[in-house]
């Protein structure tokens, strides 16, 4: 397959992500008793036809890993090859189970973290690719990052790993403020995590203004709730927010800008429920149809 040269006699273990499998694959059955140190071993694709010499680079890099607990995947990170004809990076790592059972894997997103762990590279891959992995065993492979996937200039120093994109694993979901999840009660939990359900899926990097409820008070002020959403692989911190609501008719009803103090912050992939309240100042309520309405940030 072309990619044993990849592999040198002078790579190194370097850092390891690992996660509970149940993050990635859901409900993995298990002995809650079960703590032991688990070794894994050595797994060739069957597809490739190793020569002996590459198999002894194999093996001494796979004698460096750390034993894993039941029931986990990691990524263990070797070592990074710039490709100078078309500025891909070819990472080299094992990726590992200590599953019970072998497993087949789909589409995962893979980060790379430099050693103050920013977010270097990022890319899906089809781990239908790396074959059906067997029981408590460790798998060589190389993931190619194009250029495209790439945010930095240079391959990073010592202390980089390549990660799995938990947060992309878990989908989105809904984030309540502790005021939030103080007051409200269980079955409204519920509903609001229903709605974030039924929203339109995000691009990776849209942050949307979806409207929730909105209410006018016999004072003359303008309650809104609203979904910050963050589609971001990273969270994201909102200081000051100038919004406007829209009425079903299309008149703008009320214009603000909102300090937020403390910073509100929005998770990664997650969706934040938050009330905005405009003074009677900053309404024209007269003939508002509030029937249907939107919130958008201006500039």
């Amino acid at each position: 397959m072309g990619l044993f040269s990849f592999f040198k006699k002078s790579d190194k273990i370097g850092q390891e992500n690992t996660i509970d499998s149940k993050d990635l694959l859901g409900k993995v059955s298990t002995n809650k008793g079960d703590n032991r140190d688990v070794v894994t071993k050595l797994s060739f694709h069957p597809e490739w036809d190793v020569p002996q010499e590459q198999k002894y680079i194999f093996n001494f890099l796979a004698n460096e890993l750390e034993p894993l607990k039941p029931n986990q995947l990691s990524l263990s990170s070797i070592s990074i090859e710039d490709e100078p004809r078309t500025g891909k990076w070819l990472v080299r790592a094992f990726f590992r189970s200590s599953l019970a059972e072998a497993i087949e894997l789909g589409e995962i997103e893979l980060f790379i973290m430099d050693k103050n762990d920013e977010l270097i590279a990022s890319k899906k891959f089809d781990f239908k690719a790396l074959g059906t992995i067997p029981a408590e065993s460790a798998r060589p492979w190389v993931f190619e990052f194009e250029k495209s996937t790439i945010k930095v200039d240079e391959v990073p120093e010592d202390g980089w790993k390549i990660a799995f994109n938990l947060v992309s694993l878990r989908g989105h979901q809904l984030e309540l403020d502790p005021s939030w999840e103080q007051q409200l009660p269980a079955a409204q939990k519920e509903e609001l995590a229903k709605i974030v359900n039924t929203l339109p899926k995000l691009g990776e990097t849209e942050v949307n203004f979806t409207g929730l409820q909105a209410k006018l008070e016999d004072n003359g002020n303008l309650n809104v709730s609203i979904f910050i959403r963050n589609g971001h692989n990273k969270a994201i911190n909102l200081e000051q927010l100038p919004l406007e609501i829209i009425d079903a008719t299309g008149k703008q009803i009320a214009k603000g800008s909102f300090t937020m103090d403390p910073i509100l912050t929005v998770q990664p992939n997650s969706t934040k429920p938050w009330t905005f309240i405009f003074p009677a100042e900053l309404v024209d309520a007269q003939q508002a149809d509030l029937s249907r309405w939107t919130a958008r940030v201006t500039q």
